[in-house]
């Protein structure tokens, strides 16, 4: 099974980035880097929630949680746990 940061990594190449050889890493800047825009992170959480059948609140799903690849993950696999 992929790891799940590789997953939202090829989710979020495939779906921002307009040039497919610009290199993202697991701490590259989403939002701040202006890859990931406001809309894009509604349709991101979206994807997260289907994708791990979660429901991520609105409050929790903030720029600063949506930043990188690694605070995404963070974020997602707190409620994977609080789901068991």
């Amino acid at each position: 099974m992929n790891n799940m940061k590789d997953i939202v990594l090829k989710y979020v190449i495939d779906e921002y980035l307009d040039d497919p050889d610009e290199e993202l890493t697991y701490d590259s800047p989403l939002i701040s880097g202006g890859i990931v825009d406001s809309f894009s992170m509604v349709s991101l959480k979206r994807f997260l929630e289907a994708t791990y059948k979660i429901s991520l609140p609105d409050d929790r799903a903030t720029p600063e949680a949506f930043d990188t690849v690694n605070s995404i993950v963070t974020l997602v696999e707190e409620f994977i746990s609080k789901k068991s």
